[in-house]
């Protein structure tokens, strides 16, 4: 039996056999951290994930950590407030996943000069961001010339832009912090994590009180006891709490975020920008990654299935537009060489109104059979909204049954896996006879951890080889997340625990076939099951490239410069 079949087996003998404290449905960011603060405070805890970890909205959201400077000047200053704390306490506690990211903000005005109110009220909205929580990475915004605006971005049309503002927030691969997350529960805190593990139904005891999670996982159906429920399932909460309450509550208003690559000389910003969408009142992001620039989101209403959202024609024009009114290159469908869509758990709200503009507060809903469901709230503000979720179930569920000390969170000063050692790793490159440049690059996605991976590279000097030709992962990375990160597809791996996928939808697909050879060891597969997971993320990449209306755009051709 292989390492990653004895671990599965493993969890889902605990998960069949053992009475648990909490068991936590959804595998995303919120119902990850739920898990991490709970198993922390000393709870037993077992997390059941349909998919894969991070499968939904916590792999396609945009990638950044921040406050928020738009719900600013909306006039939700606490929800600001918490997010720029909470920025603060990952810069700590992961910061091999978690950078510092400056962001211009560009100042276009008609001949040249901008209306005295709207400099007004942009300097004030930067002061008050950095009041809110910005100080506390050391950098306050600043104004910056026009001539400087254009070094950070030189494709800004210089005919129109007065000047700009410079300001801070952090970026954080976010399916790679789920993963952390998770590893963090299960290997410092006991928690039992398992993806592939579909719920089917709740059971509660004679007083009403729900006492099992029914699921079905490899073939098998089988319900997991235990004293508490929490519904993290994200845009699929309400499906969750019918299997517990029996009607629809009908309480969520999805939103769709859409962003798409693109090669990065097309833009050449050194920096993130925040960047005006014509003709409406809101704005998109343009964040540098490596060879590649990414731009997003969307924020608009969504009437599709939950389960298949995509990145369409309109979405595609829609960003289009926007980068290309305030960029001197045209950029085109052809330059696009990755998609990714994905749905935000809004609650719904009694004031109608564009998505753009709800509230990203999070919310506790307790049925009467105890199963507290969390929804709402953003990437930034997973761990305060977890410690929440856990104050609800400690209280007003487990009460006495709770472990002693279980009433007070420990997360805000807890260091995610990976978060130690993390600073040494470059300098011990040569010893693994790694390169520099793979060192740097596995400590910004494993941490201390990427000392595990150089290791099976000196092992094996071809896991230093490129996953996806023209993408910096290595196959060792590959080999890592399904020995470790209980990654048990070609998807798992190209989709999330790498991003290969994000950059390179075309030549992932065409890697498809030699990533599920390379795994199929891992996995115990038969030459038909790889080629069965291969063919199954060719899929999954035709359906994305389809519902946009894109062609294969390969990365040889993108990238190449004139």
């Amino acid at each position: 039996m292989t390492l990653a079949a004895f671990e599965r087996a493993t969890s889902l003998d605990r998960l069949r056999h053992e009475t648990f404290d909490l068991v936590v449905i959804g595998g995303g960011v919120t119902g990850a951290g739920v898990a991490l603060d709970a198993a922390s405070r000393g709870l037993k805890v077992a997390l059941v994930e349909r998919d894969d970890f991070s499968s939904g909205t916590s792999s396609k959201s945009s990638k950044l950590i921040h406050g928020g400077l738009r719900y600013l000047q909306q006039g939700d200053v606490k929800l600001v407030y918490e997010a720029l704390a909470e920025r603060q306490r990952l810069l700590t506690n992961a910061p091999h996943l978690v950078k510092l990211l400056p962001f211009l903000l560009p100042m276009f005005g008609k001949g040249g000069v901008i209306p005295a109110k709207i400099a007004r009220l942009l300097g004030t909205a930067m002061w008050g961001y950095d009041l809110t929580g910005g100080f506390k990475v050391g950098k306050l915004h600043k104004r910056v010339t026009k001539s400087e605006a254009l070094e950070y971005m030189p494709t800004l049309p210089a005919k129109n832009l007065v000047s700009g503002y410079l300001y801070f927030d952090a970026a954080a691969d976010d399916s790679r912090l789920v993963v952390a997350i998770c590893r963090t529960a299960a290997l410092h805190h006991g928690a039992v994590m398992a993806n592939r593990v579909t719920v089917t139904g709740l059971t509660q005891g004679a007083a009403g009180n729900v006492n099992g999670v029914t699921v079905a996982a490899d073939g098998d159906e089988f319900t997991i006891a235990t004293n508490a429920v929490v519904n993290a399932a994200g845009v699929w909460a309400d499906r969750v709490r019918t299997l517990d309450e029996g009607t629809d509550p009908d309480s969520m208003r999805p939103a769709k975020g859409v962003h798409l690559t693109v090669p990065h000389h097309l833009v050449r910003n050194t920096i993130a920008a925040v960047i005006p969408v014509p003709k409406d009142r809101r704005s998109v992001f343009v964040v540098p990654h490596g060879e590649f620039t990414y731009i997003g989101t969307t924020d608009t209403d969504y009437d599709g299935s939950i389960d298949d959202p995509q990145c369409t024609e309109d979405d595609i024009d829609y960003l289009l537009s926007a980068i290309n009114a305030n960029n001197v290159n045209t950029i085109t469908r052809d330059d696009i060489v990755g998609t990714w869509a994905g749905l935000r758990p809004l609650v719904k709200s009694a004031s109608s109104g564009r998505t753009a503009d709800l509230s990203r507060g999070h919310n506790i809903h307790r049925s009467p059979s105890g199963v507290v469901t969390i929804t709402g709230g953003k990437l930034t503000t997973y761990r305060h909204m977890a410690a929440d979720t856990v104050d609800e179930v400690v209280s007003e569920v487990l009460g006495a049954r709770a472990p002693r000390g279980a009433k007070r969170s420990v997360t805000k000063k807890l260091r995610l896996r990976g978060a130690d050692g993390y600073q040494s790793v470059t300098a011990a490159a040569r010893g693994y006879g790694v390169t520099n440049a793979v060192a740097d690059h596995l400590a910004n996605r494993f941490g201390g951890e990427a000392r595990a991976v150089m290791a099976m590279i000196k092992d094996d000097p071809t896991l230093a080889e490129p996953l996806v030709p023209g993408l910096p992962y290595v196959r060792a990375e590959a080999i890592f997340a399904v020995r470790h990160e209980m990654a048990r597809s070609v998807d798992d791996v190209l989709s999330r625990r790498t991003r290969a996928r994000l950059y390179g939808r075309a030549d992932s697909a065409a890697a498809a076939d030699a990533v599920a050879e390379l795994i199929a060891p891992e996995l115990g597969w038969s030459a038909a099951e790889a080629a069965a997971s291969a063919a199954e993320f060719r899929a999954l990449c035709e359906h994305e490239r389809d519902a946009a209306g894109l062609e294969d755009v390969l990365l040889g051709t993108a990238l190449a410069t004139v």
